[in-house]
């Protein structure tokens, strides 16, 4: 794809202008979404990124349409793990209900900006170095066997890291969120931060380790830095109102690490593949092409997602409909 760079601002613009309306809702009136609310924004993104798919297929072709539909439903899937460590650190610093879209917002924003900078250097480096695919495709490996160990989404999946508790040490901090700003006075005069600033290191710092997940797994799936842009934005939008519309659902959605899991090495065989295809390095081949190596066509990378996303998803429901039905049953005895 040739992407001009008006198409590059009129997008830009675009993202800003949605984020600007959701500041505004945010500051007009901080609230807890109904769920009538919380389903009309969701359908609205989702709706959204189907005609934008539908755009491409329009203005681009099929295959531009269809890595769009690949990268955006991949990064979707990890957004919704993301929201499951927002809400754990939501629960653990105790944020009010009324604060909580103001937290996701600004982690949303933070994601986004994350992204992007993860985008344009990884773009860098695969223009200049193909062997890096090597390197995405064993991170993405280790990372989905990573998920395995961890097993089912818990609490102890969000540990306190290094600039966290630093944070808390060393800053004045109150003990109230006040009005979901991140300064305070207190009743001395004195200047203190307040919880939602330590609540903002934490989403930040998980953006970063969830930008060094998604961006190689969007590179496996497209190499056009315009498709790995916009599959990110719009998996990204709209994610403020599904933690609302989703509530408790997160949290029986247990065999979510699992169908990641299995995406996320999918992903990294395929990288391993195109590497292999277009490979340099000196000690593989000789310096030269494995062209023997197997190619994976988009169309099969978009079922292999779909089907083990929605086995992950089914499977989940299911076990947690028999555990309160068991949980029930023996509260009856």
């Amino acid at each position: 794809m040739n992407i001009s760079a008006w198409v590059w601002i009129v997008t830009l613009v675009a993202v800003v202008v949605v984020l600007a309306i959701d500041l505004l809702i945010i500051g007009r009136r901080p609230h807890e979404p109904s769920m009538k609310e919380s389903g009309g924004w969701v359908a609205f993104y989702v709706a959204l990124a189907l005609a934008f798919g539908g755009g491409l297929w329009f203005f681009a072709g099929a295959q531009p349409a269809a890595e769009f539909y690949t990268g955006w439903l991949t990064e979707y899937s990890l957004s919704v793990d993301n929201l499951f460590i927002f809400m754990i650190i939501m629960a653990r610093f105790a944020v009010p209900r009324q604060f909580q879209q103001k937290v996701l917002l600004i982690g949303i924003v933070l994601a986004l900006v994350m992204r992007g900078l993860f985008i344009a250097a990884g773009a860098a480096l695969i223009s200049q170095f193909s062997w890096v695919f090597y390197i995405f495709g064993a991170f993405l490996v280790y990372t989905a066997i990573t998920l395995l160990k961890e097993g089912e989404n818990d609490e102890d999946d969000f540990k306190e890291n290094i600039l966290i508790r630093w944070a808390k040490r060393a800053l004045p901090v109150s003990s109230s969120f006040d009005s979901g700003r991140m300064t305070v006075l207190s009743e001395t005069g004195r200047r203190l931060f307040t919880p939602m600033l330590i609540v903002m290191i934490a989403i930040g710092t998980t953006d970063l380790l969830f930008a060094l997940d998604s961006i190689p797994a969007i590179f496996g799936i497209t190499k056009e830095p315009y498709l790995v842009f916009t599959a990110n934005v719009f998996a990204l939008m709209g994610l403020r109102q599904l933690f609302f519309l989703l509530g408790g659902l997160l949290e029986r959605l247990v065999f979510l690490n699992y169908g990641l899991a299995a995406v996320l090495a999918f992903i990294g065989v395929k990288l391993f593949l195109e590497a292999l295809h277009t490979n340099s390095i000196p000690f593989i081949n000789g310096g030269d092409g494995v062209h023997w190596a197997p190619e994976i066509p988009i169309w099969l990378s978009l079922l292999v997602i779909i089907g083990t996303l929605g086995i992950a998803t089914v499977a989940s429901l299911i076990k947690s409909s028999r555990d309160r039905r068991r949980e029930l049953a023996d509260s009856k005895i």
